[in-house]
Formats: C-alpha cells, structure tokens, sequence
C-alpha cells in the first residue's frame, strides 16, 4: 500500500529500526495515528450495514457478521484488508494496555505489544477480508491474552 507519511519515515535516520510510530515521524504523531485509524473503505462498508466503528472489540465482533460483499471486487478486497487491519491495530492500540504502533524497517505498519510481540495486523485484516479467518474478534482475542 502507498502511504506517504511511510516513504518519509523511510528516510527517517531511525528507520533502520523498530520504533514506535509515534516516535518514528517528524509530523504530528497524533496526526499520524490518527490516520492508520481513519480506514474509510471499511468505515464505509460497516455504515452500509449499520455497523459503527468506535474502536471496541464489539465492533470487531459486529464487523465478522459482515456478509463479505467486498469479495466479488478484486480491486477492492486488499483495501478493504489493510482497513481492516488498521482497524483491528487501531482497537487494540486504543484498548491493550501498552499496545503501541511501530513500523517494520519495510515500511508495515504493525502494533506492538508490552510483552514486545509484534502483532501483523495488517496481513490479519488482508486474510479476514479474503476468506474470513481468522476472525477480526479472533485475532483480537488471541492478541490481547498475551
């Protein structure tokens, strides 16, 4: 995916490592942040079905109910995947204890956990929006245990 504030960080000198978002941008940090969350093709397609994305596992849970009309657009399902998984990293960055962003040397968005797991959540939305599973509430679960 083609974000531009991800080639500035590129050329960030810490780039070469793991570091939170927050830190790794010369922008806003709030801005930033505030766009991994914004996932607008997702925020679209929940409206459409009545679903509200306010960032609770909840809206997870509503979102796996979702009949995956995305599939039949071939255009639309790896957008509709990276929303998703921005999403889910935005609900566990705002709900998880010590959950923060952090981007790979690659340039992926990933969250990271206080016990310094890295969540990919990014090819955990791709694979919901693909073929179900694991379930966004899933993978929620399954990281916020650890």
């Amino acid at each position: 995916m083609n974000m531009s504030f991800l080639d500035r960080w590129r050329r960030h000198p810490y780039a070469h490592r793991p570091v939170p978002l927050a830190e790794s941008v010369r922008a806003d940090p709030g801005s930033v942040v505030e766009l991994l969350s914004e996932c607008e093709l997702l925020r679209d397609q929940a409206a459409s079905a009545g679903v509200e994305l306010d960032a609770s596992v909840r809206s997870l849970e509503r979102l796996d109910q979702l009949k995956p009309v995305w599939r039949d657009d071939p255009e639309a399902l790896p957008w509709l995947g990276n929303d998703a998984g921005l999403y889910l990293g935005t609900v566990l960055v705002r709900t998880v204890r010590g959950a923060v962003w952090h981007v790979r040397p690659d340039g992926q968005p990933v969250v990271r956990l206080a016990s310094g797991r890295e969540i990919d959540v990014v090819a955990a939305g791709r694979d919901w929006a693909g073929t179900g599973a694991p379930e966004l509430s899933q993978a929620y679960a399954e990281a916020s245990e650890r």
